[in-house]
């Protein structure tokens, strides 16, 4: 390690940092600042040499958990492994290049005061390098490269989330001057959560949900919204289409601090892919690097379940594809992966089948939602110290009764 640091750029005094700044736009700029003169004088030397940009490593082998100590949030973290951009390796060179590329960008748009999207910033690029960015994935993966070199958020380097995630229920959302929403007025669309993390911030929220409700799809949330379950049973509703994006994160973890009280429920399929979502949601991911820690959420799994699955009729049971098994694969070499989540890992794969949320539509339409009113309703939901699943909660214990 030591020799990996003496022999690259040392941007800044710390390299042991693992966490992503929240900073001003001047601080920014100056973070850019120091890499391009620190760079332009290796260049400059004596004996000249490009040297290599080192990146704190963003791969699992290199995550940790941190255990909640005065909280029940624990997250996801990069610890002090690095890895490094060159471009005197063939395999690395262009992704060096699209590094300094980027950061020249980010560095526009925080000068002139912009927000732009990852898709935005995809198209620049794509227009005016094409030889180095082809696709998407290539943008986002160098936006996390800058956030690991500079050690600052994507959102002070002006990139905004692109948020998918819609609220519903009993929460009012006020902007600052602006109309309060009832967001249990907007119907099964529910509302539409901005990728401006600065407006998400400055929302003031006034609820009084005694729930709140994780939705792995929007579909799901449709229904339950439809159902106006939320009046039923006191609760906000939350999706963010799948696995969740930045904003609908932020806001979920806003909502736990300006709400503590409030526990944190979710539905997901019982497959790798729902299980990795609730996972992202309460840890945070290591595709977020450096920023993962800023999201996590104490969510707890009440369904589906592998208990679950004797309400489901066979002839609604799925095999499981191809991208499921990688899925599990991945999760079971992550350290984020509690013993109580393996166990129902391993369930799935042993079976080698999925179940979706909307089988249990076989029962009726409304079944769900009868389901989580009648759990809040036998008090079910109760604190089980450190022990994340919910005793009791699946929707079998609690329908079957």
């Amino acid at each position: 390690m030591e020799d990996l640091c003496n022999s690259s750029i040392k941007f800044f005094s710390d390299q042991q940092i693992r966490f992503a700044d929240i900073l001003l736009p001047h601080e920014v700029q100056a973070r850019i600042q120091v890499a391009v003169l620190n760079f332009l004088k290796v260049l400059s030397a004596p004996h000249p040499a490009i040297s290599n940009l080192p990146l704190v490593n963003r791969k699992s082998s290199n995550s940790r958990v941190s255990e909640g100590i005065l909280t029940d949030v624990s997250s996801t973290f990069l610890s002090h492994s690095f890895c490094t951009r060159s471009l005197m390796r063939a395999n690395a060179a262009k992704a060096f290049i699209r590094v300094w590329k980027v950061m020249e960008k980010c560095l526009e748009i925080v000068i002139q005061e912009k927000r732009v999207t990852q898709r935005e910033l995809f198209y620049k690029l794509l227009c005016e390098s094409p030889d180095y960015f082809s696709s998407q994935l290539q943008v986002n993966r160098t936006i996390q490269d800058v956030v690991a070199l500079l050690r600052c958020s994507r959102y002070s380097l002006g990139i905004m989330a692109s948020s998918r995630g819609l609220v519903a229920g009993r929460i009012l959302l006020q902007e600052p001057n602006q109309e309060a929403v009832d967001c249990s007025a907007c119907g099964s669309s529910g509302y539409a959560i901005s990728g401006d993390l600065n407006l998400l911030e400055s929302l003031i929220m006034k609820t009084d949900a005694r729930y709140i409700i994780v939705v792995e799809k929007h579909a799901i949330f449709q229904r339950l919204a439809e159902d106006h379950v939320f009046n039923q049973i006191p609760s906000i509703l939350l999706t963010a289409k799948g696995y969740p994006d930045i904003a609908t994160r932020f806001l979920l973890h806003r909502m736990s601090r300006a709400f503590p009280e409030l526990p944190i429920i979710a539905l997901v399929d019982w497959n790798p892919a729902g299980l990795g979502i609730l996972c992202s949601f309460k840890f945070g991911s290591i595709g977020m690097g450096l920023e993962a820690h800023r999201y996590a959420c104490n969510v707890k799994w009440v369904g589906l379940r592998g208990d679950d699955l004797q309400l489901i009729p066979q002839v609604c049971l799925a095999p499981l594809k191809p991208r499921d098994l990688q899925i599990a694969t991945s999760l079971f070499s992550s350290a984020i992966l509690q013993d109580n989540y393996r166990h129902e890992l391993e369930l799935m794969v042993q079976s080698g089948q999925r179940a979706d949320l909307e089988a249990l539509y076989s029962h009726g339409y409304d079944y769900l939602g009868v389901s989580l009113i009648s759990i809040a309703l036998s008090s079910l939901l109760h604190k089980a110290g450190e022990q994340d699943i919910i005793r009791g909660r699946h929707f079998s214990s609690a329908i079957c009764r």
